[in-house]
């Protein structure tokens, strides 16, 4: 592994990290992070407007330009959705 890959690695690390302390530190947002993922889960956009939205209502901060962890969060939310469909 290169050292270029090992500190984008590190980077998303200290990103997830930085995102989990905040999800202990308010468990309303993993609440409010999924109800906001199923609203505009089907729409054209869906990840964008996702995104913004947490951005607008929680401490979450998902810039313009999603870093590889913001990537990650999104497509982990969808993850839950597609679990939460599978129960019903």
């Amino acid at each position: 592994m290169s050292s270029a890959e090992e500190s984008r690695q590190a980077k998303v690390i200290d990103e997830l990290r930085v995102f989990i302390k905040k999800v202990l530190s308010d468990p309303t947002i993993a609440v409010k992070s999924v109800e906001i993922a199923r609203k505009y889960r089907n729409e054209p956009n869906a990840n964008e407007l996702i995104a913004r939205e947490i951005s607008a209502n929680t401490t979450i901060r998902i810039p313009e330009n999603w870093s590889r962890a913001d990537h990650m969060f999104l497509d982990i939310l969808d993850e839950v959705l597609d679990d939460e469909e599978a129960l019903y």
